[in-house]
């Protein structure tokens, strides 16, 4: 993992995991500790599962969460949520420095169901924003919309990431969900990473499949589309080889994320 979270010039997706569903993440077959997005200076954590802290320590040069500019929760469930109050902590500097903004759901912060965000928490922060359908939040230069509500078991939302002068957008980020018509029409970026967490559908699962992945990739047709969030039939299938076939069956190129995969974004053009 050689992103340092630093420089202007740098524009970065780093896959600290790529682990989906409970099983994945509580063996640990593969990481649970999210992705980080730098672009133009700024840098934005998405979805700190549990071992993102140790990611960060553990990074070869060790990643300083105290460069984090923003954490994004696309939903409050434990594999995308866990390590969030320990990174606000260590993004502010330990509460000694008043910084940062969170990006999160309304339910991950009401007291009134399971909130994942603490209160004392919330107040290291610079600001909260909540997360609502057709919503449009700017961090730095970066635009994160989030056009629709995922059919999921709490509030979810898919991100459009973009710069903020910009119409256009650079990556999409279609987290978990149920297979709905018109999911696809919903995300237009560049880049395409999807949370794929089964091979095969399974009734009363709100996870896509193989097969929705691909519905997907072949409608919207995006420069490169990356699969991640596996669970387990999805590594028993070995998701480079899936990749592989959906590069064959639909003309895009398609890469199956690699704990600490760092895909270089000035590559979309």
């Amino acid at each position: 993992m050689r992103i340092e979270m630093k420089g202007e010039g740098k524009a970065e997706l780093l896959f600290l995991g790529t682990a989906g569903a409970r099983f994945v993440m509580i063996t640990q077959f593969r990481s649970s500790a999210g992705i980080i997005l730098t672009l133009k200076g700024t840098n934005i954590l998405i979805d700190p599962g549990p071992g993102s802290l140790v990611r960060f320590a553990s990074n070869k040069p060790k990643l300083n969460p105290a460069r984090l500019h923003a954490i994004v929760l696309t939903h409050k469930h434990l594999d995308h949520s866990n390590d969030v109050n320990v990174m606000i902590e260590a993004m502010t500097k330990g509460g000694f420095k008043h910084r940062g903004v969170l990006l999160c759901p309304n339910d991950a912060l009401t007291n009134e169901g399971d909130a994942v965000v603490l209160n004392h928490y919330k107040g290291l922060l610079k600001r909260i924003e909540v997360l609502e359908e057709g919503g449009v939040y700017i961090v730095g230069e970066i635009k994160i919309k989030t056009p629709k509500r995922h059919v999921h078991g709490v509030e979810t939302y898919g991100l459009n990431i973009g710069l903020q002068d910009e119409e256009e957008t650079l990556v999409s980020f279609i987290t978990d969900t149920r297979y709905f018509d018109g999911l696809a029409d919903y995300y237009d970026g560049k880049l395409l990473v999807l949370n794929v967490a089964m091979y095969q559908r399974r009734a009363g699962v709100d996870h896509l499949c193989v097969r929705d992945a691909k519905k997907i990739i072949a409608a919207k047709r995006p420069k490169v589309a990356i699969l991640t969030h596996f669970g387990m039939t999805m590594l028993r299938n070995k998701p480079w080889a899936i990749a592989k076939q959906l590069s064959e069956e639909t003309g895009v190129k398609v890469i199956a994320a690699r704990d600490g995969m760092c895909f270089d974004l000035d590559t979309l053009g």
